[in-house]
């Protein structure tokens, strides 16, 4: 029994067939094409690659990937990929690949995929973060994806960055028309434009400018997650994404979320996402049960 799940990103594109127990028996990547149409020639390709590897044919395909379908017109929006903005991307992939797809924002597979069998197996109310080239969150209770009735649940990255500090102020544009969302403070982007380089650079290199600004980076993610969890309260928070990698924000995250929790304790355990650059694939998979 093998169920397939597609990750599909800005740079590059990811099918994976898993079996019944989580483990991989095809994993086959590609660079992501610049237009549209070979996007999506893209996709069939390497899906029919995976199934190739994996020795099946499989009817339905889970998708994540930026942005959702709007619930009205079914035409993408909110994506951070702008390409697939107003195009009917889950319509389209089906008709391209032949076999119903079920797409999800990529926030909430990495959320979907870590509840299942990840850093929050077992946890009952499950909010994970992407702190990436984006910034996005997903929401999962009991093992089950929360999308809302707008299919905006968990879209963290575009809420503005609370209780701003006067340097923060007035805030800065973002490509979604709005200014100051959390996208622009706490992706990978937002940490290279505050510091002047990368954090990989920070880390490897590190100087008192790289240290005050992963102070000032630590601070506003304590900041917006606090908000989280006055809003949802959840067991845990996953995160995901390229800056979760850095170490030290899991000793000193929760210190920095506690002040602004409206609570007199916090309890609140921050993980990193066990399944790592799988997690988008993973739970892409588990968007369809078993076949």
């Amino acid at each position: 029994m093998i169920r397939i799940g597609v990750d599909f990103g800005g740079t590059k594109i990811e099918a994976a067939a898993l079996d019944a127990d989580g483990r991989f028996q095809a994993r086959v990547r590609g660079a992501t094409p610049p237009a549209y149409e070979d996007r999506l020639e893209a996709t069939r390709e390497i899906v029919a690659e995976a199934e190739r590897q994996a020795g099946v044919a499989v009817t339905r395909v889970g998708v994540g990937g930026p942005g959702s379908p709007s619930p009205a017109t079914g035409l993408m929006r909110n994506s951070n990929s702008t390409v697939l903005n107003d195009r009917p991307f889950p319509t389209d992939l089906q008709r391209v690949l032949g076999r119903d797809v079920r797409y999800a924002n990529d926030a909430n597979c990495l959320a979907l995929s870590e509840a299942r069998d990840g850093a929050a197996a077992g946890e009952g109310v499950v909010f994970a973060v992407i702190v990436g080239t984006g910034c996005g969150g997903g929401i999962a209770v009991d093992g089950r994806l929360v999308e809302g009735r707008n299919l905006v649940a968990g879209e963290w990255g575009h809420t503005p960055l609370p209780w701003p500090r006067p340097e923060e102020i007035p805030g800065i544009p973002c490509w979604c028309g709005r200014v100051n969302c959390l996208e622009l403070w706490l992706s990978g982007t937002g940490f290279a434009r505050d510091a002047g380089r990368p954090a990989e650079a920070v880390i490897a290199e590190p100087d008192a400018a790289g240290a005050a600004a992963l102070e000032r980076y630590i601070d506003r993610l304590g900041r917006a997650l606090g908000v989280v969890c006055d809003i949802l309260d959840p067991d845990v928070i996953v995160l995901g994404g390229g800056l979760s990698n850095l170490d030290t924000l899991y000793p000193r995250l929760p210190a920095a979320i506690a002040p602004h929790v409206f609570s007199d304790v916090f309890e609140t355990p921050v993980r990193r996402a066990l399944h790592g650059d799988s997690s988008g694939v993973r739970g892409a998979a588990w968007l369809w049960p078993l076949e």
